[in-house]
Parts: structure tokens; sequence; C-alpha cells
């Protein structure tokens, strides 16, 4: 047994190796995957869905908001993973009953790249961890340095969400030379009305797939009050932390050319 500081100053006493690890946090579980680490994974939440053809032989243990704890408890876990946003600091101290609960944390690239290797400690997987880590941090250092105005990321609708300051995709979007106005906002996700977009400025408004599906239906009723804005859908599973940074740079790369 040892014990480990979480990323948000719990500590937890768990298994030196374990072999039933619970994820309710879809980037976690697919990034265990990444690492080599799927023979430790006994459960994860049904929103984990990558890596697709993998992911489906695991046990669903509910969302990542509600979980059946019924089926957790069967499990039998000698970790679970959890992480602060996805999940809830009740869903924490209830899962804690059952088995070490590790709360990882991320609000930056940089807090990507601890996420990995974190993992990496946690499942034995020290060499796999550090060679994704290197890829992303190369791919990261490849991306063309160029300021490019004033954008905003939308996450939701009715009401409309953006990506505030302290979350992952905000340091995406300076990484990729935007400054983000309503980042300003109050909250990492605020929610802002149409003539706060309008006083942003805005050059560029990105519309996410997830986890509010908007596609090209939605461009007219943005294009409505922010005429002089470019609109762009992206593809959000591409603004996933951990596994997902090795392969979302040439994604970056692409999607920036379009503007």
């Amino acid at each position: 047994m040892r014990t480990i500081t979480d990323h948000i100053g719990r500590q937890v006493l768990c298994s030196s190796e374990p072999k039933r690890i619970i994820s309710i946090c879809p980037a976690i579980t697919e990034t265990l995957f990444a690492l080599g680490a799927e023979e430790q994974l006994v459960g994860r939440t049904k929103y984990c869905i990558f890596p697709k053809g993998q992911i489906e032989k695991l046990t669903a243990v509910g969302g990542t908001k509600q979980v059946d704890v019924d089926v957790i408890k069967q499990l039998q876990p000698d970790l679970i993973l959890a992480e602060k946003e996805e999940n809830t600091e009740e869903i924490v101290k209830q899962l804690e009953q059952i088995a070490p609960v590790f709360v990882a944390e991320v609000q930056s690239i940089e807090d990507g790249y601890r996420f990995i290797d974190t993992l990496g400690m946690l499942t034995n997987r020290h060499d796999k961890a550090t060679e994704l880590v290197g890829a992303s941090r190369a791919g990261f250092a490849s991306l063309a340095q160029q300021n490019r105005g004033r954008a905003a990321y939308v996450i939701w609708r009715k009401p409309y969400m953006v990506v505030g300051a302290t979350t992952y995709i905000n340091d995406v979007l300076a990484r990729l030379g935007f400054d983000n106005p309503l980042a300003r906002a109050e909250g990492r996700y605020p929610s802002v009305s149409k003539e706060q977009f309008q006083e942003a400025q805005l050059d560029v408004l990105f519309l996410a797939s997830e986890p509010f599906p908007y596609s090209e239906k939605y461009l007219a009723e943005f294009q409505a009050f922010l005429p002089n804005t470019k609109i762009v859908l992206v593809d959000g599973e591409m603004f996933w932390y951990g596994a997902k940074m090795v392969e979302a740079t040439a994604y970056f790369t692409e999607l920036v050319k379009q503007l």
C-alpha cells in the first residue's frame, strides 16, 4: 500500500499495484487504454466511448454525475479514478466508502501533461506515460505562434454557455493565439447573453460538437446576431485532455488553416 496526494490535496491510501480500477471520467478511461492499462480496468461510465471497439467490454457504472453504487460495489474496485470538474464532491465522498478515490484536476495544458504522468504512476505505466507526454509536448510545440484575434468557445445552448478562465480549453485557445474576452465572465463555464457575445467583438466563434451537439443547422442562429464573426463548428472531442492531446494538435493545425 502507498499514501499519495491527489490533485486536490487529499491523502489517498491505495494499492501499489491496483488490479481493479473504475474510471468515472471519459478522459481518464481513454488515457488508461492509451497507457496499456486496460487489463486493470473493470468499470467505466456510459459516457466513456473511447477507444471504440474496446470500451464496450467494460461494465458501465452510470454517468459522471450519477453512479450506480450497487454495481460499483459488485465490481470490488481497489481504486476509483475521478476528476474534479467531471464528478461531484458528493459522488467522491460516497465512493470513498467503497474504495480509495483519486481525484485528478486539469485546468491547463500543463495540467494535461501532469494528468497523463499521474495515471502512469498510479498504474505503473511510467514509460508509456513519458512517451505520451513527449508526443503531446512536441505536437503543441509545433503549433504556429501568432495572434489570431478574439474568440470564444460555446459548449451549451439554452442557456448559451462558454468556456471561461482556468479551463483546459481556454488554455488551448490561448496556445492557438486567441484572446477569449468571455473568459473574464464569472465562472469556469459562464452563461452569456446575445448582447455579451456582441459586446465581445469576436473574430471567431467556435461551436463544439459536445456536450451540446452543435451542427450546421445552428450556424444561422449565431450569424444572425454576430454578422461580422466567423462561426466555426469544431470537434469537441479534440479538445479533451489526456490521450486526445497527442492527436489533437494535428487537428488544431488544420483548424486554424480554415480561419
